[in-house]
């Protein structure tokens, strides 16, 4: 890591790099809700909460937080492979929890494909807990 990482509230300007990196990343599941004009809704609607780790110009690190009033969620945490282990993860999902609290949230929900490993080692190391007795449905409204 020669640049110093900075953590920044991620904005549309970062759209493209997001992208790029969570599609090239394994464990992020993109989908129609991930375009340009629905990441924008959710930022406008979460102002402040999702954030970006940047070496230099370039985007390294991102996740997106919202809530709803009584609920925070976080999505599509990644850091890029080549700057993984030094904490930017953990850094990003504090930071979120951080802005999360300030808005009165006292939980914080998030997702994990159950065949990403490496994933589902990161959020126990950081105390978050699997939850056995719950499942997850889901229904398409179009």
């Amino acid at each position: 890591m020669e640049n110093k990482i900075v953590i920044t509230a991620m904005v549309m300007a970062d759209y493209n790099q997001v992208i790029q990196l969570w599609s090239t990343s394994e464990g992020i599941g993109l989908s129609d809700a991930d375009s340009k004009e629905n990441l924008e809704r959710f930022l406008q609607r979460n102002l402040g909460l999702s954030f970006v780790a940047k070496s230099g110009s370039q985007i390294i690190g991102a996740v997106l937080a919202g809530h709803d009033g009584r609920r925070g969620y976080l999505h599509h945490l990644c850091v890029s492979s080549a700057y993984r282990r030094h904490g930017i993860g953990s850094t990003l999902v504090e930071t979120c929890l951080g802005k999360l609290k300030e808005q009165g949230i006292k939980k914080c929900h998030l997702f994990v494909f159950t065949t990403n490993r490496d994933g589902l080692i990161f959020w126990n190391k950081i105390k978050f807990n699997r939850r056995e007795e719950l499942y997850l449905l889901s229904r398409n409204l179009d």
